[in-house]
């Protein structure tokens, strides 16, 4: 059974430091469009996907009885905090010691027997649509963190605050290919992901990212 990493395990010092010295362009043009994007498709989803919502929903109360919907601080655009909306997939005491630990996976230990399915499929990602309708978050960009994780992820790689020019993502290449990080290695390496793709952007690239990860969740494949 595997057991939730600590982040502020040691890493190795030069993992992470691959200086970005371009400039960052994106421009209003693609901020319009893919905010466009984000809001037609996030309403789409939430619309065609409540049925699926619901099940979560009920399935997760039936359990346990306890919160379906889990709410947590992340930091997004701009470096400014906001509430991440998530399907609950850990137990209510997960982090009662108040210190922040990663999941490792649809295996972790704290997880419920819904949880564990939710997350093997990425189903308890769900709520942040509404995240993106709000602005929050976008359909495509990295993946928003905690700030406890951040602070640590800086001291060997600063370039995290390059992520700032945009808004966090519900899909990512990261993501996709990379998994859970529950590692400090893997949080640099997520990080390189994000990086690549904040300086190659474009809403093909976002349209590939959704589509690909759409059918490895429907295919059954875990990431």
């Amino acid at each position: 059974m595997s057991r939730p990493t600590d982040i502020t395990a040691s890493a190795d010092s030069n993992m992470g430091q691959h200086p970005h010295n371009r400039p960052i362009v994106i421009s209003p043009a693609f901020r319009f469009l893919k905010r466009s994007f984000d809001i037609v498709f996030s309403l789409i989803g939430m619309v065609v996907g409540s049925p699926l919502f619901l099940v979560v929903f009920l399935a997760i109360k039936l359990e346990d009885g306890k919160t379906a919907i889990f709410r947590q601080e992340r930091l997004g655009y701009g470096g400014r905090p906001f509430i991440m909306y998530k399907f609950r997939s850990m137990e209510i005491t997960a982090e009662s010691d108040d210190r922040p630990t990663l999941c490792s996976g649809h295996k972790d230990k704290r997880l419920t027997r819904v949880g564990a399915l939710l997350r093997k499929h990425h189903l308890d990602e769900l709520p942040q649509l509404w995240n993106v309708i709000r602005g929050d978050m976008s359909l495509v960009g990295y993946r928003p963190e905690r700030r406890f994780f951040i602070e640590r992820i800086m001291t060997i790689n600063p370039d995290y605050r390059l992520l700032y020019h945009m808004r966090p993502g519900l899909f990512s290449t990261a993501t996709l290919y990379n998994g859970y990080t529950d590692t400090m290695e893997k949080m640099l390496e997520r990080l390189n992901m994000d990086l690549e793709y904040l300086y190659h952007h474009s809403l093909w690239i976002d349209m590939k990212i959704i589509f690909v990860t759409m059918f490895s969740i429907l295919s059954g494949k875990t990431f």
